[in-house]
This record gives C-alpha cells, structure tokens and sequence, in this order.
C-alpha cells in the first residue's frame, strides 16, 4: 500500500475553511447579542442565535480538520522515517474523506428552506400489494434513517394496505436541515425483486412515491380562509387499544381551490389532529406557490410523473442481481441491505452534488476513501 496526501476538498459554498473570518464575524454576532436592545424583537433574535450557532460550527469544523491534517502530516512524517504507521494513515485518511463529504453535503444545504423540518409523504403506486409493501419498506427505511442522523420521526397518518403494506403515509422529520437532505428522495423509486406474495416465485416490479415538503413555521404566514376547506372527521384505522376506532378523531381536510387533501389520525384528541392538519396544509401550499414560481426554471413537476414505468429516480433490484442505483447523480451501492436499512447519506450527497453542478459521481476527482 503506498501513502497519497489527500487531495484538496471540493466545497461549494466558498470560504467554508476560512477560520479567521469565521472567528470575526462571530465575535460581531456576539457583540451584538451583548446589546441590551438585542431581545426587542424575538424574530430577529431568534434569526441571529441560529446564524451563531452556524458560524460557531463552521470555526469547529475549521479546527477539526486542521487537527486531522495535522495527524497525516506526523503520520507521513514518521512513514518517512521507515515507521510502520500505514494502517493507522489509510483509517485516518478513510474518515477524513468520510468527514469532507459530511461537510460538502452540509454547504449545499444553502436553499431557503433547506434548514427545516420535513413533512414526508409516500404513496403505492402501479403494483397491488406488491406496491403496498415496496411503499411499506420505503417507510422503514426512512424511518431507520431519520434514526441514524439523530432525527425525532412521527408518522401522523398511515393508510394501511388491503393485504399487507400501505398505501400511504405522512412522516413529520424534525432535525438540522431534515428538509434539505430528504429533498433529494423526491420522485417515484423502483423495486425488483422475487414477490414474497406469488406463490410461483416469479419476479415483480414495484413502484411508489415519495414527496417532501418543509414544514413551514408561524412566522409565515399563509392565507387560508375557511370557506375554502372542507373538514371531514372519521374514526382512525389501525391498532391502537379501545379508543381508536370508537370516536371521530381522526380529520382529513381538503384545500378546495386546489384539492390539496391532508389527514391526521395519530392523535386521540380530534384537535390536535386537526391543528396537524392545518399544520401540513399550509406547508403544502406554500410549497405550491414556490413552485408556481420556479416551474418553469427547474420543471420541479418533472418530479411527480406517474408512478410507474420510466419515471422513477432510483432503481433497487433485489433479483437477479443486487444493486441499488439513482438514476439522476449516478451513484449506486451493491449492499441493498445496507440501504433499506436507512444508509442514504452517500446518495443524498451525491444527489445534492448533482443538483448544484450536474456532476455525477462518474465525474469525481477525490482520491477513493
């Protein structure tokens, strides 16, 4: 095995490793905390404390990396000097790579929403049962990976299936930059595999969908008026003890000027699941009007074709061979397991690298980690 210093890491966002300017423009943001005026107007308080806390990451991460070059440059040094350190170098160099596409993925988290929680909606598409349960396991998924990035999870409505699976769910993802990761899986993905419902054993394609939308806070507002919805309340399905299925609980409502429909059941009161609801609805239709604006740049509508053949994002095939592939960035893992089992981060990554350049993991220079 020969040593290679690391090659100079890609980032976008433009002076990330900038610790000195970093450092200044903390000790500004500090002094302005420091000013008895400062909490006069919690919105804007509130905006200065996240920034804060963004640019005190960006200083630590300066250090971090500083610390972990320093180590492989005493760790060449010593390989020079005939010491067995090679090992110790290439495990080093393996999580200095892995630490620089963290930080690469976290500076083209840059759009307006990026920051936000998520609303995530899945939904079985061309398949029967065996969309069903493809839809199912995509909820599994992001669920276990939501699990893995430290993320609160909350399924707020479930539909379930006729014979196994769903046909459809809402998740709320409540993290740093859960919108801005989870964006990346919008659009239809493909499953093929050995139907465990066929009792010829033959192989199955599968699709379902999935859509993403920040949740948006009270602080914008967004212009609702009540003759425009209709509120149906019903009794919720599922498992749950003697309360579910015996009261109305459950509230599904319907944007009428658009046919935007949103429904909640997790909760037993009847107005928490209406204020869960509204909740969804308004980011729904602030995500419409981002849209409306934006269509025509950015074809954001490319994103929802029908769920079936030819419009899906990513592939995963299951039978006869294993691999998981997105068909937009390129990149693709032989462990399937792996990846239904929550490992999305090197996807989300070069998704988002794809996004902002057109670069596909085909076009990567980085020496291998």
């Amino acid at each position: 095995m020969s040593l290679r210093p690391c090659a100079p890491a890609r980032t976008l966002s433009g002076g990330i490793f900038d610790a000195a300017a970093g450092e200044r423009e903390l000790a500004e943001i500090e002094k302005r905390i420091a000013d008895p005026a400062f909490w006069a107007n919690p919105a804007d308080s509130q905006r200065v404390l996240r920034e804060r806390k963004r640019v005190a990451r960006v200083v630590e991460t300066d250090k971090e990396i500083a610390a972990a070059v320093g180590d492989l440059e005493a760790f060449l040094e010593l390989a020079g000097e005939g010491e067995p350190v090679e090992d110790e170098c290439a495990a080093d160099l393996k999580a200095l790579g892995a630490r620089l596409d963290e930080i690469e993925t976290e500076s083209l988290l840059s759009g307006e929403h990026d920051g936000s929680n998520a609303i995530l909606t899945l939904n079985a598409g061309a398949g029967g049962t065996e969309a069903q349960d493809w839809a199912q396991m995509l909820q599994r998924m992001y669920l276990r990976w939501a699990e893995r990035k430290g993320f609160k999870c909350e399924i707020t409505d479930e539909q379930a299936g006729e014979e196994a699976g769903i046909k459809s769910a809402s998740l709320v993802i409540k993290g740093e930059n859960a919108y801005g990761l989870i964006r990346s899986e919008v659009g239809v993905h493909r499953l093929v595999r050995i139907s465990p419902f066929d009792s010829n054993a033959r192989r199955h394609t599968s699709f379902a969908s999935v859509s993403a939308y920040p949740e948006i806070d009270d602080t914008i507002e967004i212009d609702i008026r009540p003759d425009e919805l209709r509120i149906d309340t019903y009794r919720a399905s599922g498992a749950g003890g003697q309360h579910v299925n015996m009261t109305d609980s459950a509230v599904r409502i319907t944007h009428l000027p658009t046919n935007i429909v949103v429904q909640c059941q997790n909760e037993r009161s009847q107005h928490k699941n209406k204020a869960t609801a509204m909740k969804q609805l308004r980011s729904r239709l602030y995500d419409l009007e981002l849209r409306k604006k934006r269509s025509e740049a950015q074809k954001i509508e490319a994103a929802k074709l029908d769920i079936d053949f030819g419009s899906q994002i990513r592939n995963y095939v299951l039978a006869p061979y294993r691999l998981v592939k997105d068909l937009r960035s390129q990149m693709e893992m032989g462990d399937v397991d792996r990846v239904l089992d929550g490992d999305l981060d090197r996807f989300m990554h070069a998704y988002l690298v794809y996004a902002k350049t057109g670069r596909t993991v085909n076009d990567e220079t980085r020496v291998p980690a």
